[in-house]
């Protein structure tokens, strides 16, 4: 018996690894017109992408249900004795408060405990594999929920747009809507602060935003974990992590990918830095 760890697809986690650390993840719905897909089970990263550029129906995305979350706690409470279900920020997605509505559903006694991430993809995914971590280490549900409370504010991720179409066009631009006025070709940075997606400056080359990514890190102290993230750009992504490989192990960074549910919103060309250590964006 042990703690049982749950998250959602906006975690971005590459499936091999949530595989690997026993982490449940609970897709986010997507919908093209008529058409609804689970991110990552009914649909890959690939077709997405192409579908979102050429398909003349833009997608849109749905929390998964109470239920949904319902029958996955129900599923592992009968090997576990507890279960920490971590979520994207609940001021970007009803996913958290859907989880939180699952729970209620549930009969088993066994204890479940939901946290707000306050952030979210592959940050998210971050904090997710820690708790996984600490589950193995045979730590009680109530010792990685304090755990998870003191990782998260030392949690950070800085986004590079190569566009804030997608944001805008989901109603997710929150205050980064500032930036929409900008002169054509600007691309912008995005950081996350109290669960929200906040402006963090801007370039107007490629390369800048990718040396600002590398400033980020070179700005931080104490990393203990590295992950770096990309939408449709791979060869990007993988120079990043060599770039950053004098900084941290480059074996021990994750290379993640932003996944249907999220990149509805992100759009093709992300590139992101999610880093557990100390400094801010």
């Amino acid at each position: 018996m042990t703690v049982k760890i749950v998250t959602d697809s906006a975690a971005d986690l590459p499936p091999t690894l949530a595989e690997e650390l026993g982490i449940t993840v609970v897709p986010v719905y997507l919908r093209f017109g008529d058409e609804v897909y689970r991110d990552r089970v009914d649909i890959s990263e690939d077709e997405f992408y192409r579908r979102l550029l050429h398909d003349p129906i833009h997608p849109s995305t749905t929390q998964p249900s109470p239920q949904d979350f319902a029958t996955v706690y129900d599923k592992l409470s009968r090997d576990a004795d507890g279960i920490i279900s971590i979520h994207i920020s609940s001021k970007l997605s009803g996913t958290y408060n859907s989880a939180v509505q699952g729970k209620k559903m549930v009969r088993n006694q066994c204890p479940i405990e939901i946290v707000d991430s306050q952030t979210l993809t592959i940050a998210l995914g971050l904090i997710v594999i820690q708790a996984s971590k600490m589950a193995k280490s045979g730590m009680s549900l109530q010792q990685i929920v304090d755990e998870v409370g003191k990782i998260i504010p030392n949690v950070h991720l800085l986004i590079l747009f190569d566009t804030l179409k997608y944001l805008a066009k989901g109603g997710r631009i929150g205050k980064a809507k500032a930036l929409l006025g900008s002169v054509l070709n600007i691309k912008p940075l995005l950081t996350v602060r109290h669960g929200e997606l906040v402006p963090s400056g801007q370039v107007r080359t490629r390369s800048k935003g990718m040396g600002r990514l590398l400033d980020f890190v070179n700005n931080a102290t104490e990393i203990q974990d590295l992950a770096i993230l990309y939408s449709t750009t791979p060869d990007e992504a993988k120079s990043l992590v060599e770039r950053t490989s004098n900084i941290f192990p480059k074996e021990q960074t994750i290379l993640a990918r932003l996944g249907p549910g999220l990149g509805v919103h992100g759009g093709p060309g992300i590139l992101a830095i999610a880093l557990r250590g100390k400094g801010l964006p």
